[in-house]
């Protein structure tokens, strides 16, 4: 399994399927599962001294009325009772740690997964549908270990405890207990396989529900403007009705709950076979009592079944929504053991193909060079791939054939890490997180000081704007910077790839939102910081593309001209039309 990205190493971690991913995550706190397990005994072992000590109490009442031997029975059975709740606190206790701790380590696991998979990867991945597994699905994760597989392992001690303790008040009593255990496995998984597939709608349909939530309240600007609100509120609620069907669907199966019917039928088999043993001889009035106590304890897994089977299957279905993700084949991987030298800067295009979807190609048979601290404009028509092109460089994205070569070297065979660490992109579309504005700016170098932050700042122009917010460099920027203007965002990432001192620098368009006055002295910042260093401009401004050493004219994925400004004017009619249509 391919990853751009690994935080960490989870050696212990087996992803072949959910059971052995399961067991993997309950095998690395074998402490607590075994406490659990323990806990679970002695609970059961010791609800089952109630009825023998209850019989014997009985049968000293019939026979010669001993009071003293009653309070004494009586207070064995208060002492294990008192022994049994300590117990079950401290199992309790240790099974709520012991899923908050598997939740934790899924939850880490999956999000390190996540920034290790490719753009491709996330580019047909809706963000609502991601954040419902990391967050609810791991969730269920955890109600699967507490209270679902608690109960289980708890109530299986129960059915285990009258199949082993019926034969020693008398040998043919364990045939009711038998029968029961044999129908209640039969009915069980019956039970839980039909819950297993209406748990696996449950968890899509929210996860659809939660996308559409997601991209609603990203596009809510759109709703808005448009008066699209009453539309997609009917358009939630059908999301809504579905999630809501198959809970519904889920419930039907739970209320054909048939170990219910089993529990009322071996009391009552019990009791006759019982009677008729006592009628018999074969046993007393006491162990009649005793008997039917050990019947009595099926209620437990009987009733707490419903519920723990119901969050085991919705478990496992969400750890198999897990699992899809973790397990999804990335394109790109880390390539660790790759280059990592210092990069002089050329860049090297040979017979590029390219395409976001296989069969449709966007980038066709494109070769040219770019020198050490070369400028290189990057020109043409909306849709002619200019961006695309400029991502295969860091590897966002891997072509299909040909090479990319930076310092002569096949991009694949660099360290992924110390490729990206010395190339920086600033896009059209500037993202800036919900964080400080300081925080922004040292993104690319979280232990960057404050005066490299400012001085960044002042380089790109934003340093004025900054300190007229009243907390400055520590105000907090809204989701995306929708708080800040278009100029304001892309000056703020140009202070970012500033502070990074990248080998490459390449400007997405990174002007556009700019007014001409600033863009003068943004300009003259970026001439400076493209001092010594290769640098790309995909650029609709007159000014930059005349500046640039070299013009690469784009037209439908292919390399339509190159030369200088003034060769591109006299040679290429694609060019002059560019030209044409900027100029005026």
């Amino acid at each position: 399994m391919s990853t751009e990205f690994v935080a960490r190493t989870f050696k212990r971690t087996d992803y072949r399927n959910p059971l052995r991913f399961i067991w993997s995550q309950v095998r690395r706190h074998p402490w607590i599962a075994l406490m659990m397990v323990l806990g679970a005994f002695s609970n059961a072992a010791l609800a089952s001294v109630v009825p023998i000590l209850a019989g014997r109490a009985f049968n000293t009442v019939i026979e010669d009325e001993d009071l003293t031997t009653v309070a004494l029975i009586a207070g064995a059975i208060i002492g294990s009772q008192l022994l049994r709740g300590t117990l079950q606190f401290l199992r309790n206790f240790g099974s709520e740690i012991f899923a908050q701790r598997i939740e934790r380590d899924v939850r880490d696991e999956l999000y390190v997964s996540l920034l290790g998979k490719s753009m491709t990867f996330h580019d047909f991945q809706p963000v609502g549908e991601i954040m419902a597994r990391v967050t609810n699905d791991v969730r269920e994760m955890n109600l699967m270990m507490n209270p679902g597989v608690n109960l289980i392992v708890g109530s299986g001690m129960f059915i285990l405890l009258p199949l082993v303790v019926a034969p020693t008040i008398h040998p043919a009593l364990i045939l009711t207990p038998l029968i029961f255990v044999l129908a209640y496995i039969f009915v069980q998984y019956h039970y839980v396989t039909s819950l297993h597939a209406v748990a696996q709608n449950v968890r899509a349909s929210f996860g659809k529900m939660n996308a559409s939530l997601a991209e609603t309240l990203d596009g809510v600007e759109v709703v808005k403007g448009t008066a699209q609100e009453k539309q997609e509120i009917q358009h939630f609620n059908g999301l809504v009705d579905r999630v809501k069907a198959w809970f519904v669907a889920q419930g039907d199966i739970e209320a054909r709950y048939f170990a219910i019917l089993l529990l009322g039928l071996a009391t009552v088999g019990g009791f006759l076979h019982a009677s008729y043993l006592y009628e018999a001889g074969e046993i007393d009035a006491g162990s009649i009592v005793a008997y039917l106590g050990q019947i009595t304890l099926f209620s437990f897994p009987v009733f707490t079944s419903i519920f723990s089977f119901s969050r085991v299957a919705s478990g496992y279905a969400s750890t198999e929504r897990i699992l899809n993700i973790i397990n999804a084949k990335t394109d790109l991987d880390q390539n660790e053991a790759g280059r990592e030298g210092h990069l002089e800067g050329s860049i090297t295009f040979e017979h590029v193909d390219f395409g976001y979807v296989a069969g449709k190609q966007v980038i066709h048979d494109v070769s040219f060079d770019i020198q050490p601290g070369q400028t290189v404009a990057i020109v043409g028509q909306t849709g002619a791939g200019k961006t695309s092109l400029v991502k295969l460089i860091n590897r966002t994205y891997d072509i299909d054939h040909g090479q990319v070569k930076v310092d002569g070297l096949d991009v694949r065979q660099w360290n992924l890490a110390a490729l990206r660490s010395q190339i920086s992109i600033i896009e059209q579309e500037i993202f800036l997180f919900s964080r400080s504005i300081a925080d922004n700016i040292r993104f690319g170098r979280p232990d960057a000081s404050m005066d490299e932050v400012i001085d960044a700042a002042k380089n790109a122009q934003a340093h004025d704007f900054v300190t007229g917010f009243p907390d400055g460099y520590d105000t907090i920027i809204g989701q995306r910077g929708v708080t800040l203007s278009g100029g304001q965002r892309q000056r703020l990432a140009i202070a970012r790839a500033f502070l990074t001192n990248p080998r490459i620098l390449i400007l997405d368009d990174s002007t556009s939102a700019i007014d001409s006055a600033t863009e003068d002295r943004i300009q003259k910042a970026i001439w400076k910081a493209a001092e010594g260093r290769t640098t790309i401009l995909i650029t609709h401004r007159l000014s930059q593309i005349r500046w640039a050493d070299h013009i690469i004219v784009l037209r439908n994925g292919r390399v339509a001209a190159r030369g200088t400004h003034e060769e591109l004017l006299q040679s290429s009619e694609p060019y002059r039309r560019i030209f044409a249509r900027y100029d005026s």
